[in-house]
């Protein structure tokens, strides 16, 4: 083996994949209009994380940092979602909101988010059972 297969030039780069997350966004045809979702990297992740986190109250009233899951996860999905264009301006304002993470969440019902966010999870890599990876590298 060589270290050179580590090397950035020669990671092979994941594709947009592209996934039907709702039946209620039409194409002119009538056909559910499928989403395009990309991976993030763990850098981009970390940035999600860090601005998810909130203060909360800990031991003698000092301020402790804490995720906020749903914030960190909002921001996941919309940092994820290629299209539709979640910064759109348009369309926040047609829901009335600002921001990707706030649109997403307003333009879907509970179920599509879940499913959407599970999706992105999947994508990203958390789904893998690393006993599973271990097995197939043992096997190669």
């Amino acid at each position: 083996m060589t270290m050179k297969l580590f090397f950035a030039q020669n990671a092979l780069q994941s594709e947009p994949q592209e996934v039907i997350i709702s039946e209620r966004f039409v194409d002119e045809t009538g056909r559910p209009s499928a989403w395009k979702l990309r991976a993030i990297s763990e850098e981009l992740n970390e940035e999600l994380r860090s601005q998810s986190m909130k203060r909360t109250k800990g031991k003698n009233g000092q301020g402790m940092p804490e995720l906020d899951y749903n914030a960190y996860l909002g921001r996941m999905v919309a940092a994820c979602v290629v299209f539709p264009d979640l910064n759109d301006t348009e369309l926040q304002q047609s829901y009335g909101v600002r921001g990707a993470a706030a649109v997403v969440r307003k333009m879907l019902l509970a179920g599509e988010f879940a499913n959407l966010a599970a999706k992105v999870q999947e994508i990203n890599g958390f789904d893998n059972d690393m006993s599973e990876l271990s097995d197939e590298v043992k096997n190669d």
